[in-house]
């Protein structure tokens, strides 16, 4: 009997973990939701990008210049506050969309319902303390806090109690069955009037439990109790290094480990950079390090592994047929974050020769960034969301000025030092494979 390797036991013991976690109805639910709002969320910063671009003649100038009365910056912001500062409305209604959808209910609903009972849940009056006063006010409203990052996390269960109540009460039959030859949008909005009204009723003695509480409502308790702790947390470099270790470790494995930590990590890490952008529209200075900008724009480059830097030395120094080929082909690709040529093709799955590497530049690209920011020698990246194809350097100095951009020449460079002894091993492999099949040829 064939002894096991020891991948072979980190494959057998990693591989069901990852996929339970990969086909849990709420984890695709959560990374479905803030799908749907990425759009947004990344036009919306466009248009924050554009009236705080980093030169200070451009910034002046949007803000004296005056069109019917308004600033042409503030117009820039009327579209960033239309999306990342509500962005909670976007991210409920796609989460209870693509739970629905996964419970096999009607999914517009689901939406609905969950975006109905979050607002149920929330206090419809906050402090209010007028410009040049000192005197704090009570007034009734929608506070933009609770649309913004701080109600993605009772959003998130909002939605998914809503849906699952829906589901139940659909599944009981408790619904309004219309007749034939009744259009299909009316027999829906019939069939949803029961399961809509057990939802809302349910939230409704929810907010009237937690109005008997020392919270008064379920927004502050669950942004005290669970939100803020798990962005302090994953706020953290060692939260932000062991997140990467696992991921990368999926990607060793085959298995997409990004799309897996995404799902859990992404809401903090969102609320995180939602907490930076609303400091840089005030007017001060961003405090969050970790955040969304900090995962796309600085941890990897070229995607998982930051494979840039492999690939660099690969066109650089390859002399086998394979690797050259194959990284001459796969570098702009990885330009724009898109390396699967190199994880399934190189291969880096399973390949023990570039195991370390493949782990090690992600860990050194994340605390040296750390370090840059928490001491100030780089900007803290400015919470304007990119899409994630945005190439290094541009990306850099669009998120942290020049510095940024400086920063990732010097990461890149630090990844293709640590990749180099590997992967001339590897071309070195590939030689002695490609001599022996030529010289099988020539007998």
């Amino acid at each position: 009997m064939k002894k096991q390797s020891f991948m072979d036991k980190i494959e057998e013991k990693m591989m069901p973990i990852a996929a339970k976690i990969s086909a849990n109805a709420h984890l695709q639910s959560i990374r479905d939701g803030f799908a749907l709002a990425m759009p947004l969320l990344i036009i919306g910063s466009i248009f924050m990008l554009i009236s705080n671009f980093p030169i200070q003649s451009w910034i002046d100038l949007l803000n004296s210049a005056e069109i019917n009365g308004n600033t042409i910056s503030s117009y820039f912001s009327a579209a960033t506050s239309a999306s990342f500062t509500i962005m909670s409305i976007f991210v409920v209604i796609g989460i209870g969309h693509a739970y629905a959808t996964r419970l096999g209910v009607n999914p517009l609903f689901g939406g609905v319902v969950s975006l109905v009972g979050w607002f149920i849940l929330m206090p419809f009056k906050f402090d209010f303390t007028p410009e040049g006063s000192e005197d704090v006010f009570t007034v009734s409203g929608l506070s933009l806090d609770w649309l913004g990052s701080k109600g993605v996390f009772i959003g998130i269960i909002s939605a998914f109690l809503a849906v699952r109540i829906y589901k139940i009460i659909v599944d009981k039959g408790l619904v309004i069955k219309m007749p034939a030859g009744v259009p299909p949008t009316v027999g829906q909005s019939f069939a949803s009037l029961f399961p809509t009204a057990f939802v809302m009723t349910t939230f409704v003695l929810i907010r009237f439990i937690f109005s008997l509480t020392q919270w008064e409502n379920a927004f502050t308790f669950v942004y005290s109790v669970l939100q803020l702790p798990l962005q302090h947390i994953g706020g953290s470099l060692p939260a932000m290094i062991l997140v990467y270790l696992f991921a990368h470790a999926l990607w060793f494995l085959g298995i997409h480990g990004t799309n897996i930590t995404d799902s859990m990590f992404l809401p903090v890490l969102y609320a995180l950079s939602a907490e930076n952008l609303a400091k840089v529209t005030a007017g001060q200075m961003p405090e969050n390090i970790i955040n969304v900008q900090f995962q796309n724009l600085f941890a990897t480059f070229g995607g998982a592994g930051s494979t840039l830097s492999l690939l660099i030395v690969a066109v650089l120094i390859s002399k086998s047929k394979r690797l050259k080929q194959l990284s001459r082909l796969s570098i702009l690709p990885a330009v724009f974050g898109i390396n699967e040529p190199v994880i399934y093709g190189l291969p880096i799955v399973l390949n023990p020769l570039l195991f370390i590497p493949f782990l090690l530049v992600p860990t050194v690209n994340i605390i040296i960034t750390y370090i840059t920011m928490s001491i100030g020698l780089v900007p803290i990246t400015n919470g304007i969301i990119m899409p994630w194809t945005t190439p290094p350097i541009i990306s850099g100095f669009l998120s942290s000025n020049w510095q940024g951009a400086v920063l990732q020449i010097l990461l890149i460079a630090i990844g293709c030092l640590i990749y180099y002894p590997f992967i001339a091993a590897v071309d070195k492999n590939n030689l002695i494979q490609e001599e022996s099949l030529e010289s099988e040829e020539v007998k």
